[in-house]
């Protein structure tokens, strides 16, 4: 019972803060993506990079702070500090390259016994978490028009489809997905997850009129497939370092990278949608 609680607790607070980041305007939104962004490449280091030595916290934020770096771009370019020309280009070069080549001058002086392992990780951060939220500044905004509503929508059909594959999964769940990778994971709840991502998708069109419902029911495919898969993909990189969860920051939950997995990694596929919508 005690359990069920912190569990319950944590997650209304999680809903609480999600909320008021996403509907508080612009400058919420940033912060509070800006954060769970920095907090996902936090534990996302910390499992990958030699955890346990006693630098390993400067690692980490060479890598923070490089993988930040997509997320901070996009965020000037709407904000129209940086225009999409030359001046681009030079920044982006006077942010990416001063951090990774530290990276590489850090490992030289710490003489780390896998010195280019912890480096690809600093990099594969970037790309795996700091690129794909960098794209969802892309989904959130244009001009001066803000989606709050489509981010919410991705947001609550990932964790929908989560949830009807647990529900579904524990009830009738029989045939294992990938057992080596995730034992616990169905066909069957696969299968349920998909259909209360639909169900849900075709509410969110009645209540979420400026997309239709074809657009409602794409983007729920994209959820339905490359979220499941994004969570997947986290199993793996949880096996293949020996941990249960990403962390510990949410009690009852696991880590941030545990609620966000799925989202990060169905983010290319749904921004890539949505631009090519609006033209």
């Amino acid at each position: 019972m005690k359990g069920l609680l912190r569990r319950a607790s944590t997650a209304l607070i999680f809903v609480v803060v999600m909320l008021g980041g996403l509907y508080g305007g612009y400058y919420s939104f940033i912060l509070l993506f800006a954060a769970i962004t920095a907090l996902c490449l936090w534990e996302f280091l910390y499992m990958t990079i030699d955890h346990g030595k006693r630098r390993d916290w400067l690692r980490r934020f060479l890598g923070t702070a490089f993988g930040l770096m997509p997320f901070l771009l996009a965020v000037l370019i709407h904000l129209k500090v940086i225009p999409m020309n030359d001046t681009f280009i030079i920044i982006t070069a006077l942010l990416f390259f001063p951090f990774i080549f530290m990276a590489f001058i850090y490992e030289l002086i710490a003489q780390s016994d896998t010195p280019f392992s912890n480096v690809a990780f600093i990099v594969l951060g970037m790309v795996y978490i700091g690129a794909p939220f960098a794209l969802l500044d892309f989904i959130a905004f244009e001009g001066d028009t803000f989606y709050a509503n489509t981010i919410f929508g991705l947001l609550l059909m990932t964790w929908m489809n989560d949830s009807g594959a647990y529900i579904v999964g524990s009830k009738i769940g029989k045939t294992k997905l990938i057992p080596r990778i995730s034992p616990n994971k169905t066909w069957e709840g696969s299968i349920g997850g998909v259909v209360v991502t639909y169900i849900t998708a075709f509410v969110l069109s009645y209540f979420f009129p400026e997309k239709n419902i074809q657009d409602w029911f794409v983007l729920a495919t994209i959820v339905a497939i490359f979220g499941s898969v994004g969570d997947l993909i986290e199993s793996m990189l949880k096996r293949s370092v020996g941990v249960k969860d990403s962390g510990n920051l949410l009690p009852g939950h696991g880590g941030l990278l545990d609620r966000f997995d799925a989202f990060i990694f169905l983010l290319p596929f749904a921004a890539a949608y949505l631009l090519w919508v609006r033209g």
